[in-house]
């Protein structure tokens, strides 16, 4: 025998919809474990470790500090007879930076590998002088101090070209010139040669024989070279 539809004994039906399941929460942020910060140092220990082995000066009358060793990094000045070995070194090895041509009444000076054309614009004094020093009257000692400081001085203000009248030599013993020949040395191999591109006899206008042009090194930011037909009178 069939039995009949809705006949059959269903105990756990419409169960699901009477049990309300609730949803899982989410698992609690655990907070982050911070290390604990050791103790600031004592400075009483950190003295004590910075000064071990620091014995304490005699309190006696005599107890004194000796003074430091003299450093060496410094050079000390160097003697004109020095720089004078140090130029005929130079010639001799033909390592001189500068190309010298001197007589009685003409100098000349050149860094080597100057444009020519430049040599040619000083000798004719087409660069406009734009300062002067006189030493007449000085001795070699007094002029060399001079000349050092006013080549600087015109380096630093950014002058090209300038011009040092050293005489002509009249009045020294057998009519010697010698500050046009310690001048040369100077400008060539001196402390200031560094500063210095070219240097010439003047033109008989500013002084001939008895004065040179000397073409500085450009300094950054200085003002460009000015040429002109003349010299500067």
């Amino acid at each position: 025998m069939v039995p009949k539809a809705g006949a059959l004994n269903s105990p756990f039906k419409g169960l699901r919809g009477k049990i309300k399941v609730k949803p899982a929460e989410p698992p609690k942020p655990v907070a982050p474990v911070r290390p604990v910060a050791p103790p600031p140092p004592d400075d009483r220990a950190l003295f004590s470790h910075a000064m071990a082995g620091v014995r304490p000066m005699s309190r006696g009358p005599h107890a004194r500090v000796e003074s430091a060793p003299p450093s060496i990094g410094k050079p000390g000045p160097v003697s004109e007879e020095a720089e004078a070995f140090a130029a005929l070194s130079d010639l001799v090895a033909g390592v001189a930076h500068f190309d010298v041509t001197d007589t009685r009444e003409y100098v000349e000076g050149v860094v080597v590998g100057l444009d020519p054309r430049l040599v040619r614009r000083l000798r004719k004094g087409d660069f406009a002088w734009q300062r002067f020093v006189d030493l007449h009257g000085l001795t070699a000692v007094d002029a060399r101090v001079e000349v050092e400081r006013f080549v600087v001085g015109a380096f630093k203000d950014g002058l090209r070209c300038v011009l040092i009248v050293h005489g002509r030599g009249l009045n020294s013993k057998d009519h010697v010139p010698v500050l046009k020949e310690r001048l040369s040395s100077w400008l060539s191999h001196g402390s200031i040669a560094r500063l210095v591109l070219a240097f010439t006899t003047a033109r008989a206008c500013d002084g001939g024989a008895g004065a040179l042009y000397v073409l500085l090194r450009r300094d950054r930011g200085s003002r460009p070279l000015r040429v002109t037909e003349g010299a500067k009178r």
